[in-house]
């Protein structure tokens, strides 16, 4: 099997391949993180967390630009014939809101950065501006829609692995081997 960079008709591409993964990665990292920052004493160690927490953040947003970008370029492989019309619909409606929540999470997290007035440096590398002036009641607006953006994560990402699983697994068929380096049909 020849290794492609871009899509093809039956198979996800390397690159779209990359993508995914470094972003699973990545936002699974910056979920765990959020996770544990939020409920640490005061500490050095909470405010590296943050920090690092909001470099990945920042890290993820451009990265889904990148993506969505990648697959404007590129052909999306179909979903399989034989899945019911409920399915396909369920599967594209999964997808694009995790595309949207992709968005949503990073952005939200940067107005709450920014509505506190504290400096986002990346990787202690790059300085970005703040977004908003400060104001605690953005700030509020924006912690309520991250934390409701984290929820809708969770149930979205159950779904997403469970169904990926369910095609590999139960309706032996090769959807997830599209989307897994090297993998054969």
């Amino acid at each position: 099997m020849m290794v492609t960079v871009k899509n093809t008709a039956r198979r996800w591409g390397s690159g779209a391949q990359l993508l995914h993964w470094l972003m699973a990665l990545g936002i699974l990292a910056s979920m765990g993180l959020g996770w544990v920052m939020v409920y640490l004493p005061s500490s050095a160690l909470k405010f590296e967390l943050y920090a690092l927490h909001k470099s990945l953040g920042i890290t993820l947003l451009g990265l889904v630009f990148l993506r969505l970008a990648w697959r404007w370029v590129n052909v999306t492989p179909p979903l399989p014939d034989h899945l019911p019309r409920h399915e396909r619909v369920l599967a594209k409606g999964t997808h694009r809101l995790l595309y949207a929540l992709m968005l949503l999470m990073p952005l939200s997290g940067y107005v709450i950065n920014s509505a506190a007035n504290f400096p986002l440096n990346v990787f202690g590398l790059v300085q970005i501006p703040n977004l908003t002036p400060e104001s605690a009641t953005l700030q509020a607006i924006a912690s309520n829609l991250h934390l409701g953006v984290f929820w809708g994560f969770v149930v979205l990402l159950i779904l997403h692995i469970g169904g990926a699983l369910r095609h590999h697994f139960v309706l032996r068929d090769n959807t997830l081997r599209r989307m897994l380096p090297g993998a054969r049909r």
